[in-house]
């Protein structure tokens, strides 16, 4: 197995690419935006990705962002062969720390490695799995069509109904459709999109009344409600909380 660390700056971005291993991937800083063509990621800090192999993804580094990353080959464990869809994970301060430690190349104790990387494949097993930040996106191309404009513009605040007449669908297509390759209803979906967009802002130290203009709600309370409610935590304390300030 091999780890590492890296820094990136507001707005860098890594291109479509794969691997050959698995990679795990999160951050202990900033939020860090993960595309692949099956849905988006959005990740605070020490929430990380599971990335099988040979999946094309792309990196958008959101405010100043630490990174760090182990790749697993392949039958490295029989348990982690079998995690064939990429999935988020909470990274444990355990985790974190043998992921350090393992990264940590100028130790050369070949017994202190054999002994942590048991451990951190134990404890990357259990890891808690996570839904938020999680934005997936349908392969039709009428659903499609819709994800594209909302990512554009979040805020629009269109009805399902009106979207059918635009894309040729019925209403009853629509939302069988957005079931069935989402696993969300089109209004949770629009939610979903929402959180991310605001995870992704506050990172950025945009103030909340702000984000909740530009996501199309009518007050600040109502946005900070949804918000609340959703993921458990204010906005303002949201990414505190997580990266330990």
């Amino acid at each position: 197995m091999v780890t590492s660390s890296w820094e990136y700056e507001n707005g860098f971005r890594e291109v479509w690419h794969a691997h050959e291993a698995a990679q795990l991937i999160y951050v202990t800083r900033g939020v860090l935006r993960i595309l692949t063509p099956a849905g988006i990621w959005t990740l605070p800090p020490f929430h990380g990705i599971w990335l099988p192999p040979t999946v094309p993804h792309e990196l958008h580094a959101i405010g100043e962002v630490i990174v760090r990353t182990a790749w697993v080959a392949p039958q490295t464990d029989p348990a982690l062969d079998r995690w064939t869809q990429c999935q988020v994970l909470h990274m444990s301060p355990l985790l974190d720390a043998l992921v350090s430690a393992l990264a940590d190349e100028t130790d050369n104790d070949d017994r202190r490695a054999a002994l942590a990387l048991p451990l951190f494949l134990l404890e990357l097993t259990r890891a808690p799995r996570l839904t938020s930040g999680t934005l997936p996106l349908p392969q039709d191309r009428r659903l499609r069509s819709i994800c594209e404009e909302l990512l554009s513009y979040p805020q629009n605040t269109d009805t399902i109904e009106l979207w059918g007449e635009r894309v040729g669908a019925s209403t009853r297509t629509l939302a069988r459709l957005f079931r069935e390759e989402t696993g969300l209803s089109f209004g949770q979906w629009r939610q979903q999109l929402r959180l991310v967009e605001a995870v992704a802002k506050l990172a950025l130290d945009v103030p909340v009344s702000t984000i909740a203009a530009e996501l199309g709600y009518q007050s600040s309370s109502a946005f900070i409600s949804m918000f609340r409610k959703t993921l458990g935590e204010t906005p303002q304390r949201y990414l505190k909380k997580r990266d330990g300030s």
